[in-house]
């Protein structure tokens, strides 16, 4: 297999790059969909092995993205987003080697069973084939995808944020490292190398067939940009208006540290909470403390009639506030006529990606689970947890909000398809 083309920023010709890319990609799927687990297991561990041992590279070239980004003005959330730590790279790292530890997912027959006529017919998971991966500010999406993509016997193509340019490049060595270590094609992670803007409405083309999904990670205008013009399917949420219910019932020490972790532990991750709800009836009780906590923390808070009374530092919450997802410690809050309040105001103003209640009352709690329609809901717990390697995935290609093939949490079982498998003994149907 040649080497796919090299070059780049400026004068090579973009759509033969890019074709050549995806059919460089297309070969390697072929070759990955046959990959036993043991050799794509190697892979993923002189990949763990190459990210730890290129830490230091890998920050400096973080380092130098940060300080370009930062010189434009960006918010802190933006910058907390690209921003690489040597914690950061060691979670990184940590996920490459949950992902190796999991079943291999291709290959796996999820059912079986025989027909009248003796026939034995076998469900089979089989790779996707080639996934494109279109994501910005966050470089650990780099590892996350392509680790996934290679456990799951799927080559990716990744176009990384401008950004976020030279941080994913350094990423990329260790991940090839560890393709080439286990004798893998290169090609089954390629990173698109260059930073125009034009490769990626060339991905949303599908490369004339060299594409078969494509996963958007990033901001609401680049999902929307995607679910517009991509001519191949596309597992993608488009932003996470995510909200905290604190019920009459809640243990208010519980919902303090909640919806604290929730908002702030880092306001720029999709599954940061936007909105917190709080039960009319206990408001009396949970309102005020829950306030000023957040406040006090360093989070501005628009809110109702009802919120702006119980602290003068709020803000009045305009009607986009409820829609909004802020990704910055800004949070919009309400009160809301119990469980049913609070699964009406979801129903018209959340995203279908992550809502939690905090609530003792158990029949409150099953209510919240079964009717509030999101990819994942939870019971006494931070929405923060809406994250593939806390659901012991190791990691995520994204957090699907759709309800076709894959939703929530994008593993690498989530990004396998199936085939069937039917054993005869010669017959014919009459």
């Amino acid at each position: 297999m040649t080497a796919p083309l090299k070059a780049i920023d400026g004068n090579a010709d973009l759509p033969a790059l890019m074709t050549d890319l995806a059919s460089h990609a297309r070969d390697a799927a072929r070759v990955l969909a046959l990959a036993p687990p043991e050799q794509k297991n190697r892979a993923l561990e002189a990949i763990e092995r190459a990210i730890r041992a290129n830490a230091a590279k890998i920050l400096a070239a973080n380092a130098e993205d940060v300080a370009e980004v930062r010189a434009t003005g960006a918010t802190s959330a933006f910058i907390d987003r690209l921003t690489l730590t040597p914690a950061r790279i060691d979670a990184m790292a940590d996920g490459v080697a949950t992902v190796r530890g999991i079943p291999d997912p291709v290959g796996t027959v999820t059912e079986s069973w025989q027909r009248p006529n003796g026939m034995t017919i076998e469900r089979v998971r089989v790779p996707l084939g080639v996934i494109g991966v279109i994501f910005e500010s966050r470089p650990n999406v780099a590892a996350d995808a392509g680790v996934l993509c290679l456990k799951s016997g799927n080559a990716v193509i990744l176009r990384g944020g401008s950004d976020s340019f030279r941080s994913c490049r350094a990423i990329h060595e260790a991940l090839v490292h560890g393709l080439r270590e286990a004798g893998l094609p290169e090609a089954a992670i390629t990173l698109v190398p260059t930073r125009d803007r034009a490769a990626v409405g060339l991905m949303l083309s599908g490369l004339n067939g060299g594409i078969d999904v494509i996963v958007p990670r990033g901001g609401k205008s680049l999902v929307a940009r995607v679910e517009a013009e991509a001519r191949v399917p596309v597992f993608a949420h488009l932003e996470g208006v995510n909200h905290v219910y604190v019920d009459r019932t809640a243990n208010l020490d519980m919902a303090r540290s909640i919806v604290l972790n929730a908002k702030m532990r880092r306001t720029g991750v999709c599954g940061a909470a936007e909105t917190l709800l709080v039960d009319r009836a206990g408001a009396a009780a949970s309102l005020k403390p829950l306030i000023e906590m957040l406040i006090e923390s360093g989070c501005e808070v628009r809110g109702d009639d009802a919120v702006q009374k119980v602290d003068a530092r709020v803000k009045p919450a305009s009607d986009d506030d409820w829609d909004t997802e802020y990704l910055d410690a800004i949070i919009a809050a309400r009160v809301v006529d119990g469980v049913d309040g609070a699964i009406t105001h979801i129903r018209k103003h959340g995203s279908r990606h992550t809502d939690a209640i905090v609530a003792e009352d158990a029949n409150a709690a099953e209510k919240f689970l079964r009717e509030v329609d999101s990819a994942i809901v939870l019971h006494n717990a931070s929405t923060q947890f809406a994250d593939g390697g806390e659901f012991g995935f190791g990691a995520e290609i994204g957090i699907a909000t759709g309800k076709f093939h894959a939703r929530g949490p994008v593993g690498a079982e989530q990004l396998t398809s199936f085939k069937y498998r039917v054993h005869g003994t010669g017959q014919t149907r009459p």
